[in-house]
């Protein structure tokens, strides 16, 4: 099942993301495009830098890394369960790219033929 390129298709998308950021880091994000290509959706993302996230990375950056690492995949399973259950797509993979130090994220969905 495709996603048809509508405003009102975005907008949830964006409201989906915004969800699972809040709930896994306490903060939508600053800036978020969402792109619509039949089977693939692409979010362009800034997100806030968390104040536990500085202090990790201050004092300990390994382990910021490391949380970064889990936390995007956490992040992942949780977006393809609410694309599922919510929306009712299929999700083929998700696959998701995540900046630390200037807290660009790059997420490609993408959905079964």
């Amino acid at each position: 099942m495709y996603v048809q390129d509508s405003s009102e298709n975005k907008k949830k998308l964006t409201q989906l993301y915004n969800e699972i950021c809040k709930q896994l880091f306490g903060a939508g994000t600053i800036l978020l495009k969402v792109d619509i290509d039949e089977r693939f959706l692409t979010f362009r993302s800034k997100h806030r830098r968390a104040p536990h996230s500085l202090a990790l990375e201050g004092e300990v950056p390994a382990l910021k890394r490391e949380v970064d690492v889990q936390m995007s995949q956490i992040f992942k399973k949780r977006f393809t369960e609410k694309l599922e259950q919510e929306l009712g797509l299929k999700v083929e993979v998700i696959l998701r790219d995540y900046d630390y130090v200037s807290q660009w994220a790059f997420t490609e969905v993408i959905l079964v033929e």
